[in-house]
């Protein structure tokens, strides 16, 4: 062991902190892992084990702060003092009185590393759960208990940070090739993945190498246990380009291997969907009241309809030609959301002559003004939802649970709000309810930035309801949630309180202040105002200080300037023929 300095006399030491002397040419840095070994004769040999989270030197001899310059051209003297704060992460056995001053102090590594970091109890019955989370400062291997986020004994992870340079979404995406390649978890060829690509088009080159990847980043690969390589099991969906005849997907950077997502009528309704295009449900009080009995109508008009489209029973024969008005149909083929949107105005509201009042079993006894604000947000939804709810060809939404692909990304960047709410929320409410039924086995993770969004803390909609109840039951069904924002001050407490594994990047000065932060000292609270990209801070309920963990670079792509073509034969078969 390399001793590193003494316990100062001089400074009180309690079994919860103490302060070291660093003697000598000693080294002790933030973040530094430390022991100590104490005696008492009751009680025989115990050890501290202890992170060093504040270090400090100063002059001993000097009166006033002009002293400096004197003591500098040797004219009074003075001695350097090199001290470092230690906080107690563990004590070996649990007996709780403090060390002795002057009792010597060592780095902790290897095997005194694992017990410092609690490493030792992150094991069940089948073997180890240390989850490869990184690297610490020193160049160990960090670790996660992956029974804190598989469900076992907690789940979900928060990830917080600025756009940009806090790498919310490189690290989401680590930790999941740890997941599913560090042998680690079990039946990982089970687990599914539902990953929302929200910005750019960065998510859709998972399977493709990274141009940039050094020999240095693969060997840091290695030493964690996984393969350098990018995921090898991805299914890419986008949203159809809108005005197309045809259902093609909405990308510009990547060509090839993306499949278009949508919905038709008859899974609209079925599913009940539309909810999810009202996510201010809570601007009038009845609002919720209709729009939940609409949705029960709509699902009862669909029983027994295989779509795509929607036959609506109570208009007699024909097609619907763009000049007839409503008062003058009969029994119609509903082809498109446009369609269904003005089936529901006619419901609601009446023939458009104006005269007549809507259909008394879907009115509801609601007011006129209740009425008339459902369908001018129904109107607005057209031009937003109306090419992923279509009646012309068959659904195909996205389902990770069905396929034999692995991981799921869902693109939503061209999307506007209200449609990225409305595929964020169909997803999920249908992922949920399927884990509930016991339709899948196997743990799902879903990766989700922008929780700030979807889950705000002052407002109400059925996609926070559903987002709640992942944070709250997802783990005992298997469903877990990996949730990213800039500001977790501004997501709902329930969803960020229920994360057990909590991860910060680069804050905003006046964000770090906030109490959701308040589970970090105040030292990592400052340097996650400095922290540089591929370096985040790490909390997990097992270890009761933070950890200031590196990530190696993305073995994937992240942009299409990344991608290391294969020029082989057999990539050039794959993708032409």
């Amino acid at each position: 062991m390399e001793r590193i300095g003494v316990v100062l006399g001089r400074r009180e030491a309690t079994p919860l902190e103490f302060w070291v002397g660093v003697e000598g040419e000693g080294l002790l840095r933030l973040d530094d892992l430390v022991v100590v070994e104490g005696f008492h004769p009751k009680v025989g040999k115990v050890r501290y084990f202890g992170m060093v989270d504040l270090v400090a030197k100063a002059h001993e001899g000097e009166s006033f702060d002009t002293d400096v310059f004197l003591a500098v051209q040797g004219k009074i003297p003075v001695s350097l003092a090199y001290v470092a704060h230690v906080s107690v992460t563990r004590i070996v056995p649990e007996e709780f009185f403090p060390p002795d001053p002057g009792s010597a102090v060592y780095l902790a590594r290897e095997e005194d590393l694992e017990l410092a970091l609690y490493y030792d109890a992150m094991k069940n019955q089948r073997g180890s759960t240390k989850l490869p989370a990184g690297f610490l400062k020193s160049g160990e291997v960090a670790y996660l208990n992956l029974e804190f986020l598989n469900g076992v004994k907690g789940g979900h992870v928060n990830i917080s940070g600025i756009s940009g340079v806090a790498a919310k979404t490189s690290y989401a995406t680590f930790l999941l090739k740890s997941l599913l390649e560090s042998e680690v978890l079990e039946e990982a060829h089970q687990a599914r993945v539902l990953l929302f690509n929200v910005k750019g088009e960065d998510l859709l080159f998972l399977d493709k190498p990274n141009l940039r990847l050094s020999e240095e980043a693969k060997e840091e690969y290695r030493r964690l246990g996984l393969p350098p390589t990018p995921f090898g099991s991805v299914r890419f969906l986008a949203p159809p380009k809108k005005g197309e005849e045809g259902i093609l997907p909405d990308v510009e950077t990547r060509l090839e291997g993306v499949k278009a997502y949508h919905w038709d009528l008859v899974q609209f309704a079925q599913k009940g969907l539309l909810p999810f295009l009202f996510t201010d449900k809570g601007a009038l009080t009845n609002l919720g009241f209709l729009v939940a009995h609409v949705t029960e109508k709509l699902r009862r008009l669909a029983e027994g309809q295989k779509g795509p489209h929607l036959l609506v029973a109570d208009w007699p024969g024909g097609e619907l030609p763009e000049d007839i008005t409503f008062d003058d149909l009969g029994r119609v083929r509903l082809t498109s959301f446009a369609d269904l949107v003005r089936y529901l105005e006619y419901k609601l509201l009446g023939p458009e002559t104006g005269e007549g009042e809507g259909d008394r079993t879907w009115v509801a006894r609601q007011a006129r003004g209740t009425l008339e604000a459902f369908v001018r947000r129904l109107r607005s939804s057209v031009e937003n939802v109306g090419h992923l709810v279509r009646g012309d060809r068959k659904g195909n939404p996205p389902d990770p649970l069905e396929g034999g692909e692995q991981v799921h990304v869902v693109d939503l960047a061209k999307l506007s709000p209200q449609g990225q709410m409305f595929v964020v929320g169909s997803l999920l409410s249908d992922l949920f309810a399927k884990k509930e039924r016991g339709q899948y086995r196997g743990r799902v993770f879903v990766v989700l930035d922008e929780l700030n969004k979807y889950a705000p803390r002052d407002e109400e909609s059925p996609i926070k309801d559903v987002l709640l109840d992942i944070a709250e039951r997802g783990r005992s069904l298997g469903v877990i949630l990996i949730g990213a924002q800039q500001t977790a001050s501004e997501v709902e407490r329930r969803v960020v309180g229920n994360a057990a594994i909590r991860v910060v990047g680069r804050l905003d000065a006046a964000e770090a202040e906030r109490p959701e932060y308040r589970y970090l000292p105040t030292s990592f609270r400052q340097r996650a105002l400095i922290l540089p990209q591929g370096m985040v801070i790490l909390h997990q309920p097992e270890i009761p200080v933070p950890l200031l963990v590196r990530f190696p670079f993305p073995a994937w792509a992240t942009k299409r300037e990344e991608v290391l073509e294969d020029n082989s034969a057999e990539a050039l078969r794959r993708e032409f023929f």
